[in-house]
């Protein structure tokens, strides 16, 4: 007997793939604070439940989509922080992950660019700039998104201005939020002459074990005006940042196809000018980013059973095809601006709903939480890492690795 129409949901958002997706489902709204089954929450009711003071505890037929710290993975400094770490301790255990060319680079864990902490390691940061004073860098606030706050540089002097007109730097320091200040990659894989990332989505049902799935769609977010490295257009945003809370502005943003592109026709462009051998790589590097910015934040992350995450993974592709991690979301936009969009982001959360609350879920004899599905593929979502099961190191490791001999990488 089918007893789904049971659940009673909760939501903090109105959006409208959230809202159809539980009413294709039958299931009830609830209309209490706690008589939840499932409930999909913005970060300061996450903060609220998880709250010591409260004494809220989840019951056992309760799903939240957040875990507790979820900001590990998904602040800007505390990603960078926890994947310098995850490097520093897998060269410690001599661990095949972290092995380096002849050059000193790595071979599997060269995910991110460089990047400092301002003001924390501000100092460390212009040892470094001395040493290649042409290069360009972006700033970015550590808690926004949207492309808020965000500016490139090729001087000191631009930092030391935004900072403080004191001669110390950061001198008011409380009166400043922090930054991560990046090398900016310079040479970004164009199509038309722009510059795009890639939005693509990540499902994590349990940390210790870590299990994750990732998604077959996505899509590309396009800048609306070519792309060029002259320092005379630094700061045209329209130019450097492809978020779509900045390009919505520029006056040639063409709001029928929202500057986006499906990630089957990425892929299909990259297979016609650069060769299946070169994209099936590319994809199976990106895998490789997700499992391994992941796995940094496994030993931190507070592991909830009552938690799922759905991650917005921000992936930039230079034009040697190497693709960077620039940052995860928490909360990667719902919002639907084309018919596109209705489609794409009404299945991933389909697909979510059918991995966190599978079939049996509501039987009696189930043992609830979020990481009950047994399936290796549901809808559009592959599981890319099950620590739980022997057969794991077989499932990731599916396809072409970047060099090396890959063997034992994510045991």
């Amino acid at each position: 007997m089918n007893q789904a129409p049971r659940l009673k949901w909760k939501s903090d958002f109105d959006k409208y793939v959230i809202l159809v997706n539980f009413e294709k489902r039958q299931w009830q709204h609830c209309t209490t604070d706690d008589d939840w089954n499932i409930f999909w929450a913005c970060k300061d009711s996450v903060k609220q439940i998880f709250n010591p003071d409260t004494g809220q505890r989840l019951g056992d037929n309760q799903l939240l989509n957040h875990f507790p710290n979820h900001y590990e993975l998904t602040r800007k400094d505390l990603m960078m922080k926890n994947i310098k770490r995850y490097r520093r301790e897998m060269e410690k255990e001599n661990n095949p992950i972290a092995e380096k060319d002849e050059h000193g680079n790595y071979l599997y864990l060269d995910i991110i660019p460089q990047t400092y902490n301002l003001p924390v390691e501000y100092s460390i940061f212009v040892e470094e700039f001395k040493r290649n004073q042409n290069a360009t860098w972006i700033m970015k606030p550590t808690n926004k998104s949207q492309g808020k706050g965000i500016f490139l540089v090729n001087k000191i002097s631009q930092i030391k201005k935004w900072a403080s007109t004191s001669k110390l730097p950061f001198h008011s320091l409380a009166m400043k939020e922090s930054y991560i200040i990046s090398k900016y990659v310079d040479n970004p894989l164009l199509i038309g002459g722009k510059k795009f990332d890639l939005r693509l989505y990540a499902l994590v049902t349990c940390f210790r074990p870590l299990k994750a799935y990732m998604y077959r769609q996505g899509f590309c977010r396009f800048c609306s005006e070519k792309y060029t490295s002259d320092i005379a257009e630094i700061d045209n945003m329209f130019i450097h940042l492809t978020n779509v809370a900045i390009q919505k502005h520029s006056d040639v943003y063409n709001d029928k196809h929202g500057g986006k592109w499906s990630l089957p026709s990425l892929k299909f462009y990259l297979e016609s000018t650069r060769g299946k051998n070169a994209t099936d790589k590319l994809f199976n590097d990106i895998k490789n980013i997700m499992i391994q910015s992941m796995k940094a934040v496994q030993s931190v992350m507070i592991n909830d059973r009552h938690c799922f995450e759905m991650y917005g993974y921000d992936i930039l592709i230079d034009n040697d095809l190497k693709p960077w991690l620039l940052e995860v979301n928490a909360s990667p936009s719902l919002t639907t601006s084309t018919e596109k969009d209705v489609v794409l982001k009404s299945q991933l959360l389909r697909d979510v709903f059918a991995i966190v609350v599978p079939p049996d879920w509501t039987d009696e004899k189930s043992k609830h939480g979020a990481n009950t599905c047994t399936e290796k593929s549901v809808g559009f979502f592959d599981l890319i890492i099950d620590e739980s099961v022997k057969e794991t190191e077989k499932i990731v490791k599916r396809g072409p690795v970047r060099r090396g001999n890959g063997r034992g990488l994510w045991k």
